[in-house]
């Protein structure tokens, strides 16, 4: 793992990285080899599983793929690895037929219920985002549970680590108090790897159709993707703690997530 860039260097995977190291708002940084985020991980080499399991100490691998996807694709070389406990939480927000590598059909009535329909597109990306939240609220507060899990690092992941993990890191991000550009920043940098991912995904006919469908800039991160799903949080609910209180999150786990990532 390189210190200056987060990234992860993997065989088997191409969007991997520590989410060590981002600024806080209180002037500190968040702890390195705690939380990691990486895209598919069923391709993982032996050398792979000993960099993570061995070297980094993983112990827990969030998976938010769909059903389908883990079915399809499975469920990766870490599953048989005794020391590792997977958590498969889908959050059942898929556009396309197998996953949201990007969303197809947006019902704007339902996705965006505090706006008239529009097509602008951050607002639509946005929808598909909220709909993570507002479909599989159970799913989203138990993954952040089990990325704060204090018995090893942690890894979370979905197809190419770009959507579901975005939100999701985003979230755990702005629990522990790390500056929204930082988050934003975050977020970006896999646009760096991005041709990487969709070769990747394209070579497997699960992903190959959602993919082919748009041309490879379509599906680059923008900043106002995230920035703009924040604001709906911090709009309609106080913030991304806001939310969380609302479905069952505690003052205990907003404690445990920031011990987990904090200096």
């Amino acid at each position: 793992m390189s210190e200056m860039t987060r990234w992860i260097d993997l065989e088997g995977a191409v969007n991997a990285r520590d989410l060590g190291g981002l600024p806080t708002r209180d002037g500190g940084r968040t702890r390195h080899g705690r939380i990691f985020r990486s895209d598919n991980l069923q391709g993982l080499t032996p050398a792979d599983v000993s960099l993570l399991v061995g070297e980094l100490n993983l112990r827990h691998v969030v998976d938010l793929r769909s059903t389908p996807e883990v079915r399809l694709e499975g469920p990766g070389p870490l599953t048989r690895v005794p020391e590792v406990s997977h958590h498969h939480l889908t959050l059942f927000a898929e556009g396309g037929r197998h996953t949201d590598v990007d969303a197809d059909v947006i019902d704007a009535d339902r996705v965006l219920p505090w706006a008239e329909r529009v097509l602008d597109e951050e607002l639509r990306v946005t929808g598909f985002y909220y709909g993570y939240l507002r479909d599989r609220p159970d799913a989203v507060v138990a993954a952040l549970r089990a990325m704060a899990l204090n018995d090893g690092a942690s890894v979370v992941h979905c197809a190419a680590g770009k959507d579901r993990t975005g939100v999701l890191s985003a979230m755990a991000l702005e629990i522990a108090g790390v500056t929204r550009a930082a988050i934003v920043e975050d977020y970006l940098v896999t646009g760096e790897r991005l041709e990487r991912v969709l070769k990747r995904l394209r070579a497997s006919a699960t992903y190959r159709d959602d993919l082919d469908a748009r041309p490879a800039d379509y599906h680059l991160p923008r900043a106002g993707n995230i920035e703009q799903f924040l604001g709906v949080l911090d709009d309609r609910f106080g913030g991304v703690l806001g939310w969380l209180g609302g479905n069952g999150w505690t003052d205990s786990d907003t404690e445990t997530m920031r011990t987990r990532l904090r200096d």
